[in-house]
């Protein structure tokens, strides 16, 4: 599941309009205006017209199988009326959203606990379906929209437009107020009515999703590597209010960096109250020159995200204090240090520091590093509070009857969260050195240190001209990497997690090169395939001798392409006489 293009004003708008009539080559086309809900992306599929899988969208590769809590929403139908006329399998995606009314029925359960709120029903609803009971789920009472059908038996008309209606006739909620529009002008018009009108409806919004109405010229469009190209998301303008600014407070994040937050008096936005929003790093303090007691304008970005972006000065009174930002941890006390080129300071106190701590454990146990998910944040900081573990080595000596409650009241759930760590040691490497939590180092460079150097005891004994031949990695991340392994604290840890049976090298199968066939050879890989995917290409370019590389230049060896190559690039390597070959060349060159 792709994700959409955004644009935020008409001459964005007018720009996509514009590439659709070229890629057409002047073809007339139709765009259907449908609204953009604010919720969690799902996929639905039917067989017989019963309801046999919903998958969220997850990374939009591999999502969460939530279908006994999807079961739960009475807006999806769970069996289709037999005389329908829909085929024998087909897959319809869509959005599964919470209500305002639930939204604020929920939140006002949750203050009456003294739980934390949800801070939008974006977050509400996708905490509710990640949810174990699905008594929970049919008890916040979840809505759903569907906005697209896939399948290769669909008696349609050949459009986006007519197989909604289609959806809707076979019992599934769609867009509101969907429009067919020919011109600019009726998208603009559509538009400026959603912007206004959508404060009225029951579910939150974000903007204007616009689709190309005929699917066989959306085959020809095609995609790019992360969105299509037939269609593009209008987000409306954040709304504005302003309020008092009261205190700056400070949160300290995994990788010790200090994020300012101003606190302030309630102000009802975008359907939610905010209270608090980001003000970044000092810089951003230094630019909007806040005082305490300052009238403050919030927007939030994306409609989520509540953030200050602006000052009323004209209401500022004599005597209020600047905001300083602060010289020393609010946690532990360590001077902050602020690293050259970087907008944030940082806590270096990174072993003694509990928000780091705790930080860096959530990020081990996370889905894309060690993926323990009978763990979460809170278990983790009541873990913490209790002396169980200090750091991710500690995770390993946890036992069952550490952890299973009173009389032995949870020893079936401690037992989960016991296996679930002990099933960490058959993670790969490569996504081992990911969840060390080296400050830089991202999934994707992990992947590339561990590959270039196969080995943790390699990994660590990497000099500074060793990891800077890796592609993508800098002086910073390569100094990062460095400080890293000097500590000592963090060699213990590393060799408590050996002597625990985590991965500490490459397995054979992923290590590196098996021929030479690309040897000295650059490679960019650009497309969609169909029989291995870009990063299955990737690994088998490398393990070959052959070097991956983002962008064509006269250097490029070769681009190996699939369907729907990005346009540029195609452009650029024609340009510059660049070798162009397709799948079954290319594997047919490496055997």
């Amino acid at each position: 599941m792709l994700s959409l293009a955004n644009t935020y004003n008409m001459g964005e708008v007018k720009d996509f309009f514009q590439r659709v009539k070229n890629g057409l080559e002047g073809e007339e086309f139709e765009i259907v205006a449908e609204m953009k809900y604010d919720g969690l992306s799902i996929s639905l599929t039917y067989v017989d017209g019963s309801l046999v899988r919903a998958v969220t969208r997850g990374d939009g590769e591999k999502g969460d199988d939530v279908t006994a809590n999807v079961r739960t929403i009475r807006s999806i139908p769970l069996q289709l009326n037999q005389n329908a006329g829909y085929p024998h399998e087909f897959e319809i995606r869509g959005e599964i959203l919470m209500p305002w009314v639930s939204f604020e029925k929920l939140n006002k359960e949750r203050e009456a606990n003294e739980e934390p709120l949800f801070a939008n029903p974006r977050n509400a609803a996708s905490g509710t379906l990640k949810s174990q009971k699905s008594e929970l789920v049919a008890h916040r009472q979840l809505d759903a929209y569907l906005y697209y059908l896939l399948g290769d038996e669909i008696p349609q008309d050949g459009t986006h437009y007519g197989n909604l209606l289609l959806a809707q006739k076979w019992g599934f909620k769609i867009s509101q107020g969907m429009k067919l529009c020919k011109t600019l002008a009726d998208i603009e018009e559509f538009i400026n009515y959603w912007d206004v009108e959508r404060k009225n409806l029951p579910v939150a919004t974000d903007g204007i999703v616009l689709k190309v109405n005929s699917l066989r010229q959306q085959r020809h469009l095609g995609f790019t590597a992360k969105s299509p190209r037939w269609a593009i998301a209008y987000k409306f303008q954040a709304e504005r209010a302003c309020t008092r600014l009261n205190e700056v407070t400070y949160q300290v994040g995994r990788t010790g960096a200090i994020t300012p937050v101003a606190n302030m008096d309630p102000v009802q936005l975008s359907g939610t109250v905010v209270r608090r929003a980001s003000l970044h790093n000092a810089d951003i303090i230094a630019q909007l020159d806040l005082h305490i007691g300052d009238m403050v304008y919030v927007e939030k970005g994306g409609e989520i995200i509540p953030k200050v972006v602006g000052v009323d000065k004209s209401q500022r009174k004599e005597g209020m204090q600047p905001v300083v930002f602060i010289s020393k941890c609010p946690e532990c006390g360590a001077d902050l240090v602020r690293v050259e080129g970087e907008a944030a300071y940082y806590c270096p106190n990174e072993n003694h520091c509990p928000p780091q701590i705790k930080g860096r454990i959530e990020h081990f146990i996370s889905r894309k590093a060690m993926n323990i998910e009978s763990l979460g944040p809170e278990t983790v900081n009541d873990y913490y509070q209790r002396g169980i573990i200090c750091n991710i080595a500690d995770l390993y000596d946890i036992k069952v009857q550490d952890i299973d409650g009173a009389m032995g009241t949870r020893t079936k759930s401690a037992k989960k969260v016991v296996d679930g760590i002990r099933n960490t040691v058959n993670v790969p490497f490569e996504r081992v050195v990911f969840a060390l939590g080296i400050r830089f180092v991202g999934e994707s460079t992990a992947k590339l240190l561990a590959r270039r150097f196969k080995s943790m005891k390699s990994l660590m004994e990497a000099g500074m001209d060793d990891l800077l031949e890796v592609e993508g990695v800098g002086s910073v991340i390569a100094n990062s990497v460095i400080s890293f392994f000097k500590s000592e604290e963090n060699l213990a840890v590393i060799k408590r997690l050996e002597e625990h049976g985590v991965q500490m090298e490459l397995e054979e199968t992923s290590a590196g090169t098996t021929t030479t066939k690309l040897s000295g050879k650059s490679v960019v890989v650009s497309g969609v395939f169909t029989q291995h995917s870009r990063d299955e290409y990737k690994l088998l370019i490398e393990q070959n001798g052959g070097k991956n590389v983002g962008s064509i230049s006269s250097k490029t060896s070769f681009v190996l392409a699939g369907d729907n190559m990005g346009p540029s690039k195609l452009e650029k390597a024609q340009k510059l006489n660049i070798p162009i070959i397709n799948e079954a060349e290319f594997l047919k060159m490496i055997e």
